[in-house]
């Protein structure tokens, strides 16, 4: 009866060794493939990266880290290695308004003079909940370029871990970073498209603030106050723990969030914002984390749409604040 018990006892041991060893090595295989990242269909990448995962690799040749912030916080602290660049360097400035969407060519004269070779992975971060961060990642999605991924948390999140922080702007060798010839442009719709959309009664949502919404808030750019018909306020903030670690919230709040749209996974939907950051934003949390197929960014927003007196619009308030 002893050696039956023993013999039960080894048996237990062994499987649950063998259990245990089986739970690392699938671990080990989900990190590898957050990593790896390649040119694959990008609703099978993830493409936040967490601190712990960035203290691994931030140092390897070909990962370069962008700080997405005014030049001015960059100077005063940055993650180490990393460069700097802001919303003018990735904007198309021959519109007559601001915003829109830098060109092929602009985006890989920017990249090459950082030293970003187009086989490298770009690790963005910034400070304000990846609102710019994912603006990005819109513009290098519609060009085709995955292999990029957004520190979760910023820089905040860096110095928590006790991340090397530098004041020195790394020196970089130019390279030639190419974009594919024939991008997709994925995650884009024009003006022209946009009239369509509204006459549809395609399901948009305005990411801008609820003052922005009704009108009673013009930002400076915009040629007046409103909104564009048939639209629904979403808040793109609403989305982050925005008065605390600035990290996407669960998935739970947020398909509480966007349920309120009344749309399917499979429904076209819109956003917009001011000038398509904080609808790129949106974007990113709609593709990428609940899983909507077919959502697209209105790059010019409200500051192009705001600009053409034959374009309807709504407005709750008369009173407008101009900034």
């Amino acid at each position: 009866m002893v050696w039956r018990i023993s013999l039960l006892c080894c048996l237990l041991a062994f499987s649950s060794c063998k259990e245990e060893k089986k739970n690392k090595v699938e671990v080990t295989k989900n990190e590898e493939a957050n990593l790896n990242i390649s040119d694959e269909d990008d609703s099978k990448i993830n493409y936040l990266i967490e601190v712990d995962e960035l203290l691994k690799i931030a140092n390897e040749p070909n990962i370069k880290i962008l700080d997405f912030r005014k030049s001015e916080f960059y100077a005063n602290e940055h993650i180490e290695g990393a460069m700097n660049i802001w919303r003018t360097d990735i904007e198309d400035a021959s519109y007559p308004y601001k915003g829109m969407m830098a060109g092929k060519k602009q985006m890989e004269t920017l990249f090459s003079g950082l030293g970003i070779n187009t086989k490298d992975t770009i690790i963005i971060y910034d400070d304000n909940g990846l609102v710019d961060s994912t603006r990005l990642w819109w513009i290098l999605q519609n060009y085709d370029f995955t292999k990029v991924r957004l520190l979760h948390g910023g820089i905040t999140a860096w110095k928590e871990k006790n991340g090397a922080i530098s004041t020195e702007t790394p020196i970089v060798k130019r390279s030639n970073f190419k974009l594919t010839d024939a991008p997709s442009m994925k995650y884009l719709i024009s003006k022209e498209k946009m009239i369509q959309a509204v006459a549809n009664n395609t399901f948009i949502i305005d990411a801008r603030t609820d003052d922005e919404f009704s009108g009673k808030r013009q930002k400076e750019g915009a040629a007046k106050g409103g909104r564009i018909p048939n639209s629904k306020s979403i808040d793109w903030a609403k989305s982050v723990n925005y008065n605390g670690d600035k990290k996407m919230k669960s998935t739970e709040d947020l398909i509480e969030i966007y349920n309120k749209l009344g749309a399917s996974k499979d429904d076209e939907i819109i956003a917009y914002c001011h000038s398509g950051v904080r609808s790129a934003h949106t974007t990113f949390v709609l593709t990428q984390i609940l899983g909507y197929k077919n959502v697209k960014n209105y790059d010019g927003s409200w500051t192009e749409w705001s600009q053409f007196d034959d374009l309807s619009f709504d407005q709750d308030s008369i009173t407008t604040i101009i900034e």
